[in-house]
């Protein structure tokens, strides 16, 4: 459960993280946290000072964090491995590949801080290649959830899934999405809207801007679906078969487009369901700026959305 919303209605969704790594702790002691000298950032305090025994900081050495958390699953513990996306990704992506994937090693992966949220200090801290490098890694489940309902479920099913799991989530504040969904299952996205002029495909960050683009577009008469894919792999193939049927997809993360969930969704459309579609994501390496400027420079805000989804039906702004 999400603890009660702050004044503005947002939240963090390293909140829901925490808590439901601790409620499964709780109930299972072979819950165990590794950190990178990141127990403040992942905000793990709280489950340090309560299972002290059970979280290891290997220090600033990713490597070695995820190489000691393939150790732990191999000794029947489920480790969560946690640490900003930027780095747990980028400098432990041989020991995910071989330690993990290729081992096929229960291992959780989180990356916090995900996309360009971790703070105003450039490409170096972004984490938008995070989705295409690890998509690319066989067996290896990659989920970004939407909001705090959906990171809590998101970990606990990762914590009942028996292989390695990469969870991306974010600092960025979010609402939390109004849905009919009560379970979260790996594999499995969610439409939050129907619609049949187009379709919007968004995950993270992005799902609430896609709502509030459709809002947008249904005042103007085009009637636009909205699918939260929050399993970029597995891909729920099926939700996107239904969504091809409308002839047109906008795809939106706080990630390159290419190799992420436009890339996903491309490459199976090209193959099962030709559709013409729009890649709304960041270009590649980035200026310093907040992650609120950031998102609307490169058009990842509802009104970018909705012009892309104009732009791809030939319509212009009502």
């Amino acid at each position: 459960m999400s603890a009660p919303a702050p004044a503005t209605g947002l939240f963090d969704c390293r909140d829901a993280y925490v808590r439901a790594v601790e409620e499964l702790a709780a109930a299972d002691p072979r819950i165990v946290a590794v950190v990178n000298d990141s127990v403040g950032s992942s905000k793990l305090g709280k489950f340090r000072d309560r299972f002290p025994d059970r979280l290891i900081n290997v220090g600033i050495a990713e490597q070695n964090m995820v190489g000691v958390g393939a150790g732990l699953a191999n000794g029947g513990k489920i480790p969560f491995v946690s640490g900003a996306s930027c780095f747990l990704t980028a400098r432990a992506m041989e020991q995910i590949k071989a330690d993990c994937a290729y081992s096929f090693a229960n291992v959780k992966l989180c990356g916090i801080s995900s996309g360009v949220a971790y703070g105003e200090l450039g490409a170096t801290h972004h984490s938008i290649e995070d989705i295409a490098w690890l998509r690319a890694i066989d067996r290896l489940a990659v989920i970004v959830p939407a909001d705090p309902w959906e990171t809590a479920e998101a970990i606990k099913a990762a914590a009942a899934y028996d292989g390695p799991v990469y969870v991306r989530i974010s600092r960025m504040p979010v609402p939390e999405l109004a849905r009919e969904r009560t379970r979260f299952a790996i594999g499995h996205g969610e439409t939050l809207r129907e619609g049949g002029d187009i379709a919007i495909v968004a995950n993270g960050t992005l799902v609430h801007r896609a709502l509030a683009a459709a809002d947008a577009l249904a005042a103007e008469g085009v009637a636009a679906r909205v699918v939260n894919m929050a399993s970029i792999a597995p891909l729920d193939t099926e939700l996107l078969a239904e969504a091809a049927k409308t002839g047109a997809i906008v795809t939106a993360e706080e990630g390159l487009a290419r190799g992420g969930l436009g890339g996903a969704v491309a490459e199976w459309c090209a193959e099962n369901a030709p559709v013409r579609m729009r890649m709304l994501g960041f270009p590649g390496f980035l200026p310093t700026g907040s992650a609120a400027w950031l998102m609307d420079r490169f058009g990842l805000s509802a009104d970018g959305i909705a012009t892309a989804a104009r732009e791809l039906l030939g319509l212009r702004a009502g």
